[in-house]
């Protein structure tokens, strides 16, 4: 098990794309916005930054079966399991059938940086409006 408050939020953000990558599910111990504490096997399928700067994985959640998406840095803790994925991934959200997959930290920082320019984001990434608005 790993404890966030060990490691820098680079090592841990790097051990969810490394786990995104291999399609290994990853047990987290997470803290919701009210306080409370919930223990959550997900399995991870994009990364996003909102405009605020949170780092937030979008994974499957195995309790519910459902997409949700979890901000970094309210993980406490994880552990990243040998096994693999058993829960199919959501469908592509727009209607050219795309989604970008990070698996790389540098893929992020592009990312980010093409934020600004709307065409570079169209013509490479899937953009979600509703997401990017938070």
């Amino acid at each position: 098990m790993f404890r966030t408050a060990n490691e820098t939020q680079q090592d841990t953000l790097a051990r969810f794309l490394k786990a995104m990558d291999a399609k290994h599910p990853v047990t987290i111990t997470y803290t919701k916005a009210d306080g409370t504490q919930t223990v959550r096997t997900i399995e991870a399928y994009d990364v996003h930054t909102t405009k605020a700067g949170d780092i937030v994985i979008k994974a499957m959640d195995r309790e519910s079966g459902e997409s949700r998406n979890w901000r970094l840095d309210r993980i406490q803790a994880y552990t990243v399991h040998r096994t693999a994925f058993v829960l199919p991934e959501p469908e592509p959200a727009n209607e050219l059938g795309l989604r970008v997959t990070v698996n790389r930290p540098t893929t992020v920082v592009a990312r980010e940086m093409a934020r600004e320019d709307a065409d570079y984001w169209n013509d490479r990434y899937d953009f979600d409006p509703e997401f990017d608005a938070a």
